[in-house]
């Protein structure tokens, strides 16, 4: 990998990881695209720079945390259930769904689809949003957590997840997104710092690419950084359809070049 691709990559995981696309999707395809091998290597760079898009989140809320015990508690709530399902699926995850195109692209392609009807429903009237986090409940938090255990699943969405469960329950999408932000912190650091430890091997014998490492980090900080206040700012007047509709035509597109 060279400094240009660590650059993209870094781009992708920042743009893509609190939005609901999926990021593990866009980094796997956009690196096929680039022509980039999978290897232990790429998997641990993947690992590193979504570490480093988390940190811009951590960077925007941790005082929103860290003054607000009961928000604290709601999100620790949501964490755990997200934590077992992770750890008793690491090996299946990691060799199963990583591996199939077909099934990435089903699920990526099929919950935009998702995404059109949901908003559908909202517009009709079935569905009313008006809560906001503080109406959230330890049970509630619970299911968001449960919720977001999906998101195992590449080309899912975490945010995604978290997003249309939160909606579901009657949250304002503005709301249930900034809750998806933070309850990112844990999940994905404590993803992030199991994978690592798994591959910590991986990473001494690869330590003469700590540049490209840092370059993907800082890259997918800076954008993550930006795409996190414009989002939560979109949605305030705005839906998940041109999501759904994206996800949708770039299944389409990607298995057509794919197979």
């Amino acid at each position: 990998m060279n400094v240009v691709q660590a650059i993209i990559l870094g781009v992708v995981e920042g743009a893509t990881e609190f939005l609901p696309v999926s990021s593990t999707f866009h980094l796997i395809f956009t690196s096929k695209l680039l022509g980039i091998p999978q290897s232990d290597f790429i998997k641990l760079f993947e690992v590193f720079i979504q570490a480093g898009a988390i940190l811009s989140v951590l960077f925007l809320y941790f005082k929103d945390i860290w003054s607000n015990k009961e928000l604290l508690k709601k999100l620790l709530f949501s964490f755990v259930p997200t934590a077992v399902v992770g750890l008793l699926l690491y090996k299946v995850i990691k060799n199963v769904f990583f591996e199939s195109d077909f099934l990435m692209l089903g699920v990526f392609g099929g919950l935009g689809i998702f995404f059109i009807v949901f908003e559908y429903l909202i517009k009709k009237d079935r569905i009313k949003l008006s809560k906001k986090i503080s109406d959230l409940s330890v049970g509630q938090a619970i299911i968001v957590g449960l919720i977001q255990a999906l998101a195992i699943l590449p080309g899912v969405s975490r945010a995604g997840a978290v997003m249309l469960g939160m909606m579901f329950m009657r949250y304002n999408r503005d709301e249930a997104a900034k809750y998806s932000f933070m309850l990112a912190i844990p999940t994905i650091f404590a993803a992030s710092f199991y994978d690592l430890y798994k591959m910590r091997d991986v990473a001494f014998a690869y330590s003469n690419n700590f540049l490209v490492l840092i370059i993907g980090f800082v890259t997918a900080f800076i954008s993550s950084y930006f795409i996190v206040k414009w989002f939560i700012g979109f949605l305030k007047s705005n839906t998940l359809i041109p999501f759904g509709v994206y996800r949708i035509i770039l299944a389409i597109i990607l298995l057509l070049y794919l197979f």
